[in-house]
């Protein structure tokens, strides 16, 4: 039951997780370009990990069933986002039509850190 309180506070990030996830194994599909390097493709990554570091600091923040999470979330979120963001590149060059792009893992790690920055300005900065 204690466990519990740790998946109900993460259940976002582990939606999250899945999500890029199965963005990751689907084919390779052309995206939009925008120039050489800021194409739609690597906005979309530092997009979808900034949403997942974010959750996941909530998330971590927020439980108490894992004392050290919830006294480092923000540690433990730019850990754990930049190891899952990295292996997920890492592992496109295992899957047919895709292959891992060195960009790719800059922005993946952007949006990681942007996530953190979102969540600075909101929870820290709020006037509210």
């Amino acid at each position: 039951m204690i466990r519990f309180v740790f998946w109900r506070f993460n259940l976002f990030t582990l939606i999250w997780a899945g999500i890029i996830l199965l963005l990751i194994l689907m084919p390779g599909q052309q995206m939009p370009e925008i120039g050489d390097l800021f194409s739609f493709d690597k906005l979309a990554h530092a997009a979808v990990f900034c949403i997942l570091c974010f959750f996941m600091i909530i998330g971590f923040s927020k439980q108490h069933t894992y004392q050290r999470f919830k006294e480092h979330p923000v540690k433990y979120s730019l850990i754990f986002s930049s190891t899952y963001a990295s292996i997920l590149e890492l592992g496109q060059a295992l899957i047919p039509e895709r292959t891992m792009d060195f960009y790719d893992l800059v922005f993946n790690i952007t949006g990681v850190i942007l996530g953190y920055l979102t969540f600075l300005i909101i929870y820290k900065f709020s006037f509210v």
